[in-house]
């Protein structure tokens, strides 16, 4: 398995070229089709393909959650990737794949791997509307291979949102409004569960907010607004306060967006802010090398409504009541 994903680091080289590696896994054949269907997962966020270890279950967990292994002393929950997507197959799960990503570290059960493979962003599609709401979200991007196969990109923060606490009322309680109704953010993920807590984030705020589901998307909003801008005198800027970008999108990823923001002077002066769930410090090297002004990582409302006030020049002291 360490030979599948081996040189993993030197794949950091590919951000900013709108270039991914996918691993590509198989769940078992899925009784509601007799298919075996083919999903994949960005190399970037996996840290480890191994053969499953034993399972130490635990109680109160969800149907999903096997339970907890121990990797080089720490305790690592695992879930059953088949279980959670609602396939019921008869063979075993022997493989796990170890993932970490925004400080956290997970291990999704699968019944096999197959290969990496390295294509563009471009090559990656929007699924369908109705498989996006078929699945609940679940599925973020499709790609084709070249034996007329179709690969699912999963939603692993859907995953773990719905088998942890990151998505917790409770993590939304410090967001303190901002007297803003003129600021306008523009936001782009395509992960339902991101965006959903980032308009939470927004409306908590009181700030609007625009959103997307990839880069390209979001471009072609931006240059609508800037044709629209230009045409009564006005700059974009007037218009867009903020660009919130994730990494990780089809057709058109975070790192080449921002570039062509950042290269286009109708968007002087508009701050580009990646939230991503690639929190390593080589992402935010790569991010800063393609202009982006700051980082925040996923799932931390608090600290993503604080930098969002302070780069539209808002101070977040609570109003006191007299």
């Amino acid at each position: 398995m360490s030979e599948l994903l081996k040189n993993i680091d030197a794949r950091t080289k590919l951000a900013g070229t709108n270039k991914l590696e996918i691993l590509l896994f198989f769940l078992g054949v899925d009784h509601r089709t007799g298919r075996r269907e083919t999903y994949g997962i960005n190399v970037f966020k996996v840290r480890e393909v191994m053969r499953t270890p034993v399972i130490t279950a635990a109680p109160d967990m969800p149907p999903s959650v096997e339970g907890m292994v121990s990797l080089r002393g720490a305790l690592v929950p695992v879930i059953d990737l088949a279980k959670y997507s609602g396939i019921s197959p008869e063979t075993p799960r022997e493989i796990m794949i170890v993932t970490e990503y925004n400080g956290h570290t997970q291990g999704f059960l699968v019944e096999g791997v197959d290969t990496i493979l390295r294509l563009d962003w471009s090559k990656m599609r929007v699924p369908p509307e109705m498989l996006t709401s078929q699945t609940g979200g679940l599925v973020t991007a499709v790609t084709e291979l070249e034996d007329n196969r179709l690969v699912m990109m999963m939603d692993v923060e859907k995953v773990l949102s719905e088998t942890s606490s990151i998505d917790n009322e409770i993590m939304f309680r410090g967001v303190v409004a901002v007297d803003k109704p003129d600021c306008t953010v523009f936001y782009c993920d395509d992960s339902s569960v991101a965006r959903k807590q980032i308009e939470r984030t927004l409306a908590a705020m009181g700030v609007r907010g625009i959103s997307a589901v990839n880069g390209r998307q979001m471009w072609e909003e931006m240059e609508k607004v800037a044709i629209y801008a230009q045409s009564i005198g006005k700059p974009a800027s007037s218009m867009i306060s903020l660009i919130l970008t994730d990494i990780e999108m089809p057709e058109m990823d975070g790192y080449i967006l921002t570039k062509k923001i950042k290269s286009d002077p109708r968007f002087n002066g508009i701050p580009v802010i990646m939230h991503s769930s690639l929190s390593g410090m080589s992402n935010q090297k790569l991010g800063a090398s393609v202009g982006v002004d700051e980082y925040v990582p996923k799932f931390e409302p608090l600290r993503l409504s604080e930098t969002l006030a302070r780069r539209l020049g808002v101070d977040t002291a609570p109003v006191r009541v007299a």
